[in-house]
């Protein structure tokens, strides 16, 4: 009988593989290091030989260890082994008129081609979704309504749908009903409504420094300018940097990805987030918060948000479930405090409302507690992912490169040596049928031009792996041109 208890909901050989997995991120156990046999695991932590053997291949699938013929188990990698983390490039500047660069058009023109590895796409691998059961979802949407989801929803959006994002936001610490949230045709969308809720053309917005590319064309479209605030490798929004940059300049309002950040990947520190809410209110500036990723978190607890500490109605909560179950469903969400009455009247006159049949699929899927088991098993896919692609970049790549250390979303931030021109390298890697997204289309001044953006959406396969190697030997050819 298996004795082994823990108050979480993982399964027993998870719970087994994460306890060795904590053994090898704090350099207990190292690269070569032999590890106890099967039957000896099984004796010594009174398991089963079965769950003993799924706990090592769980560790063997995220790349931690290796099973050598007749020899037994051995660790095979330790983050010991990671390349630093990037630098920080912050040098203070004024706000800048939004320039949507050709460079965004040439490097998406590509997106259905079959044939081309995309690194450059922040999205699930088909093979994640959960086609069949969202399907099911969808039939019985058709089914459940009286005119077949042939009719307009309310403007704020489908209730069920409304009342399951409120249940699902007890998990980032909010307490909300559905009459507090409105529905979007994805976060983007959701991210538009917000902006002309709390601004006019000419106004000056702080976003990430690099922030999504996707959001340049927004603010170019609306007439606004915008001020890039540096992120720290580690902490995430430099809230000094930001705090001058408030006493400066007329900010109108701020936009941020604070969980799991675009493209660098970082998140914020939950007490970063309460002083950022904090530092804002004082001067009745709203923040705009994209969570798009929060729910893909690596680690025993989602992230906070700064809605969590929120106390005035200033930050409007924007979210969808297009990185997290499926981006051709467009369904996205606003949690937007005192500006509700302003994102209903936004939605009024560009959308009426939001699409019925998607909306009641999603809203059925997560009523199921579908939606909670599809997270928890694309959390753990993505973190093996994220770890068989880090160390596949650490043995294909120069050794003088950096790359961030993710605990969730989908990308990893790579500086290269200064003799690499990101766009070039995209130039010469399209060629080989890779695409890659360089640094220089994540700010408005053509920063970052030494650094890339992978994404690890993609299964981890012989083919990705050939990838990564001819991408690695590209990146050290140009070191030496």
């Amino acid at each position: 009988m298996e004795t082994y208890s823990d108050t979480s909901h993982d399964f027993l050989y998870q719970q087994v593989a994460e306890r060795f997995e904590h053994l090898i991120e704090q350099g207990i156990l190292n690269a070569g290091d032999k590890l106890l046999s099967v039957r000896s695991l099984s004796k010594e932590q009174g398991i089963s030989i079965s769950t003993a053997f799924q706990a090592y291949s769980q560790l063997e699938m995220k790349g931690l260890i290796e099973a050598r013929p007749k020899s037994g188990y051995y660790v095979r990698f330790t983050p010991r082994e990671l390349p630093k983390m990037p630098s920080s490039e912050q040098v203070y500047q004024d706000p800048n008129d939004v320039s949507v660069n050709e460079m965004i058009s040439m490097i998406y023109n590509n997106l259905t081609d079959e044939h081309v590895i995309h690194f450059s796409l922040a999205t699930p691998d088909v093979e994640l979704i959960p086609k069949a059961k969202l399907n099911k979802s969808f039939t019985e949407a058709l089914r459940s309504t009286s005119h077949g989801c042939l009719s307009y929803e309310n403007i704020p959006g489908n209730l069920l749908l409304r009342k399951q994002i409120a249940k699902l936001s007890f998990n980032w610490g909010g307490v909300f009903k559905e009459d507090d949230i409105v529905t979007t045709q994805g976060c983007m969308e959701a991210l538009v409504f917000c902006l002309k809720s709390v601004t006019q053309p000419g106004d000056t917005i702080a976003i990430d420094q690099p922030a999504y590319f996707g959001i340049f064309n927004v603010m170019n479209s609306l007439g606004l300018k915008v001020l890039e605030i540096p992120h720290d490798p580690v902490s995430g929004l430099n809230l000094s940097y930001l705090q001058k940059a408030i006493n400066r300049h007329k900010i109108k309002a701020c936009l941020f990805v604070t969980n799991f950040n675009n493209p660098t990947g970082i998140s914020m520190p939950d007490e970063q987030k309460k002083k950022l809410v904090e530092m804002l209110a004082e001067k009745e500036i709203p923040l705009i918060e994209d969570d798009i990723y929060g729910e893909l978190f690596f680690g025993k607890n989602r992230p906070l948000t700064c809605k969590s500490f929120d106390k005035k109605g200033l930050v409007l909560y924007c979210s969808s479930i297009s990185k997290s179950l499926a981006p051709g469903y467009r369904v996205g969400w606003v949690i937007p405090g005192r500006y509700k009455q302003d994102i209903i009247r936004q939605k009024f006159m560009h959308t009426i409302s939001s699409a019925t049949p998607t909306q009641t699929a999603v809203g059925l899927f997560m009523e199921r507690g579908r939606f909670e088991l599809h997270l928890r098993n694309i959390r753990r896919a993505l973190h093996t992912q994220c770890l068989r692609y880090i160390q596949a970049i650490t043995e294909y790549f120069p050794e003088n490169i950096k790359m961030s250390r993710p605990q969730g979303g989908y990308v990893l931030w790579i500086e290269l040596d200064k003799k690499v021109n990101a766009f070039d390298l995209y130039q010469r890697a399209i060629r080989q049928q890779i695409s890659i997204a360089p640094g220089q289309i994540f700010s408005t001044n053509g920063g970052y031009s030494n650094y890339i953006r992978l994404s690890f959406g993609m299964k981890y396969t012989e083919e990705i792996r050939k990838s990564l190697k001819t991408l690695g030997q590209l990146i050290r050819k140009m070191q030496t041109e």
